[in-house]
């Protein structure tokens, strides 16, 4: 792998695709105006599902998820059996999507777009991943908890099913996530976060 490479499709493209603001342009062919006046202020799917529409919530959770496990896919048929490549288009991925250019550096908390990237370094850590999502989204009713805890598990998933050097790339894409449900982690604390609703006994 040379450097331009690595340049190019581990890094630039990559960190393109994810840079997509999906939930933004939904909403607004959809006649919503910014998403990012309504509810958090976030272009995720989370927040796009506060306008009551589920279907373009749905259509942001699989655009986020899409991108990221597309700039992944790309990387794999093109590394020559060389992993970093699709590790560093992973990790440029998800930062593309929290770190927009085209919302001034600003963007989503990486859940969606880390969801497909794992899935594309490593599938069966992907799909545990989103089973230990729902499992805590069910049993808490919070969005934020059952992310929070999905991203922590899976590097550890991953030493499991795939080489370390994917591990790594997940443990930094934790650590993005994490680090960007600060104000939740604080509302978390505080009891003062919203809750999801998943059926009769959640809370609106």
């Amino acid at each position: 792998m040379d450097f331009v490479s690595l340049l190019i499709f581990g890094l630039f493209l990559p960190f393109l695709f994810g840079s997509v603001p999906f939930g933004l342009l939904i909403t607004a062919s959809a006649g919503l105006g910014d998403i990012r006046n309504i509810g958090s202020g976030n272009v995720g799917a989370t927040n796009v599902l506060r306008t009551g529409r589920k279907g373009l919530a749905l259509a942001t959770l699989l655009a986020d998820a899409g991108k990221g496990a597309a700039a992944v896919i790309i990387a794999n048929f093109l590394n020559n059996g060389n992993i970093w490549l699709s590790v560093f288009a992973a990790v440029a991925a998800v930062c593309g999507h929290v770190f927009s250019p085209w919302l001034k550096f600003k963007g989503g908390k990486g859940v969606a777009t880390s969801i497909g990237v794992i899935l594309a370094l490593s599938w069966p850590t992907g799909l545990c991943a989103i089973a230990i999502w729902f499992g805590m989204a069910w049993r808490f009713r919070y969005s934020s908890l059952a992310a929070l805890t999905a991203a922590a598990a899976t590097p550890f998933l991953a030493l499991m099913f795939a080489p370390w050097q994917i591990a790594l790339a997940l443990f930094v894409i934790a650590a993005i996530v994490v680090a960007r449900h600060h104000e939740n982690i604080r509302r978390l604390m505080n009891s003062t976060e919203s809750k999801i609703n998943l059926g009769s006994k959640a809370n609106a």
